[in-house]
């Protein structure tokens, strides 16, 4: 008969009992993102710091953190709705501390994937930071001999779904059933995970020697949709092209993949034809037809976009009898509801893998290249290089962002599958302190991708197909996607190291990639096919009203000229029809007086220009 795991409902008593059975010494396996059982590493973490003689080893990723409000004004947007937005996840306690005093000597930390830009200038998380690819971040946990693995679990009767996380676990477990492997199994049960089927997420009682089922479970993280900007459609309008009907495909989290899902969505219903008609930028691809045979996704991440798309009928070409093989997600809170709330059959069409089958090839590699024919993998980048390297993880030398996580893989896989095609995505331009500059650039602080990878590189203003050409090519064709404020620059830089012809010019017809250009594109689709939050949002009515104008304040964060600009305009123009409102929202007083702190009279003034650029004609 099966032997069923201990039970336990105090975290704290499991605590105890995992450290006596591995003699004080934890070596903790934790999977990164929503599969953290909080609850118990909580508990764990707690026994550490009262006994310093116990030790804590903890190898992860991707520690999920509610957002700490940096100014006045982030504050009186965030904490009101906070558990709303983010779920009302407690915080890990060794993230604290490591935010805080810093974690004693007898616990250690060590992610290799960060949740982007948390741990900017910590450094404890920057110097414990350890760099890997996804698939190779398997064998750097197995070479730290972990001899406890624990996970968050969705329970049904005596099985358990690793759920939301199988891209490394299921594969320690497969170690572990071969014995090459050797450590205890001890999980937290959480109703809210969506118990996900299949060999490689279901795991019987058996393998789990304890299990906690604590009399409170605690809500799941919410990883909050972004509304898309104008720049953010532009690039999934061009991306859509590029996907052929019958491929595969891998798209990311965040605003550019709910805008690729989108007009991808759009494309299948026939509805973009004007839109591309009536471009101002060219628009290169041929895939402009609805999907007749549909796509197959292939993903690390299983993202809202995906999910759209595969509820949609646009996902539904099948793989081994599944529409998806994911390796872990992490989304906003209506997708694990869709996810629970799905037909068994359905849900069943999205298998959960380990990343060694989705990230790579090896491993049944002939029935791999035979599945994932026009591949399509779209990731995104910080900064793109003229030579066509990237920079997707780091800040500046030294300041990790990220991390590496599967992007390379990615791009290894496209440029080894037959047709198969890497799409780095970014946005030509980034506002920080009031100023401007090229996510196109000379050269890089930090490369992610080498130039010798270089594939496709797109932009709002258009498409740079990189791969097989000269490097005086390669510069020419991410110019011609450039913003123009930035291309002379550019091509005198290339012009001065010897890179390109000394004759070489902007051509003619690029010479208009201007934000103007793009609003007045777009500006007559942006209310119908083209909204603010094409998937849905967590943000009610007014802070859908209040983003844009914080936006706009942020970016002129930092610049007293930019600041004085949005305060002048708050006396010049018109009020905002919901300005009353949004400014209650804040914690301001509805009506403007002349002691009204210069916070609030900017962010009135960044309302009012919003309501003037949203009501400007089209042209």
């Amino acid at each position: 008969m099966a032997s069923t795991p201990e039970q336990f409902d105090d975290a704290d008593a499991m605590a105890q009992a995992i450290f006596r059975q591995t003699g004080g010494e934890v070596r903790l396996a934790l999977p990164l993102g929503l599969g953290k059982p909080v609850t118990l590493v909580n508990a764990l973490t707690r026994a550490a710091v009262a006994d310093p003689a116990l030790k804590l080893s903890i190898f992860t990723a991707l520690t999920l953190q509610r957002p700490q409000s940096e100014s006045d004004i982030e504050k009186r947007f965030l904490e009101p709705a906070m558990d709303r937005l983010f779920g009302a996840y407690p915080s890990l306690l060794y993230a604290n501390m490591i935010h805080g005093h810093g974690l004693p000597d007898n616990i250690k930390v060590s992610e290799f994937f960060f949740q982007a830009g948390t741990w900017l200038g910590n450094k404890y998380a920057q110097r414990h930071y350890i760099s890997a690819n996804y698939t190779h971040a398997r064998d750097v946990l197995i070479a730290q001999k972990p001899n406890v693995l624990s996970q968050l679990v969705a329970q049904d009767g005596e099985r358990f779904s690793l759920s939301c996380n199988t891209d490394i676990s299921a594969d320690l477990f497969t170690a572990r059933r071969a014995r090459r492997m050797d450590f205890i199994a001890v999980g937290e049960v959480n109703n809210a995970l969506p118990f996900m089927e299949g060999a490689d997420a279901v795991v019987g009682a058996d393998e789990f020697q304890m299990m906690l089922t604590p009399p409170e479970q605690f809500d799941l993280f919410s990883a909050v949709r972004r509304p898309v900007s104008d720049a953010q459609h532009a690039i999934g309008l061009h991306v859509s092209r590029l996907v052929k009907d019958g491929g595969t495909l891998q798209i990311g989290i965040g605003a550019i993949g709910d805008a690729v899902a989108n007009a991808l969505l759009l494309r299948d219903r026939s509805a973009l034809g004007p839109v591309w008609e009536s471009a101002p930028f060219p628009m290169k691809g041929d895939g402009v037809a609805p999907f007749e045979t549909g796509l197959y996704g292939v993903t690390e991440m299983l993202v809202g976009g995906l999910l759209a798309l595969f509820e949609g009928g646009v996902i539904r070409r099948e793989v081994d009898g599944a529409a998806i093989h994911a390796g872990f997600f992490v989304e906003a809170r209506d997708m694990y509801q869709k996810l629970r709330d799905m037909d068994p059959a359905k849900r069943a069409k999205i298998a959960m893998k380990p990343v060694s089958y989705t990230n790579q090839l090896y491993g049944d590699e002939d029935a791999k290249r035979a599945a994932r024919i026009h591949a399509r993998f779209v990731n995104g980048a910080m900064q793109v290089s003229l030579l066509g390297d990237a920079m997707s993880d780091s800040a500046k030398p030294g300041q990790v962002v990220s991390g590496v996580g599967g992007q390379v893989n990615f791009v290894e896989q496209a440029l080894t599958l037959k047709d198969g095609r890497v799409i780095l995505t970014l946005p030509a331009t980034r506002t920080s302190g009031g100023k401007v500059t090229s996510n196109i650039v000379w050269q890089l602080a930090v490369t992610t991708v080498p130039r010798h990878m270089r594939d496709i590189v797109v932009t709002e203003y258009g498409t740079a197909d990189l791969r097989g050409q000269t490097d005086e090519e390669v510069i020419k064709r991410l110019i011609a996607i450039a913003d123009s404020r930035f291309q002379e620059g550019l091509l005198q830089t290339a012009k001065d190291a010897g890179k390109v012809s000394p004759d070489a010019e902007v051509p003619q017809d690029r010479r208009n990639n201007t934000p103007d250009a793009l609003a007045t594109w777009l500006a007559p689709y942006r209310d119908t096919l083209l909204p603010d939050f094409p998937l849905g949002t967590d943000f009610d009515a007014i802070e859908q009203v209040l983003l844009p104008a914080l936006s706009l304040l942020g970016d002129a964060s930092g610049s007293k000229r930019e600041l004085m600009a949005l305060i002048w305009t708050s006396l010049v123009l018109d009020k905002h029809p919901q300005e009353a409102e949004a400014m209650s929202r804040m914690g301001f007083d509805e009506k403007p007086s002349l002691t009204e702190a210069p916070q609030a009279r900017a962010l009135r003034g960044a309302l009012r220009q919003v309501a003037k650029d949203r009501a400007a004609p089209s042209c």
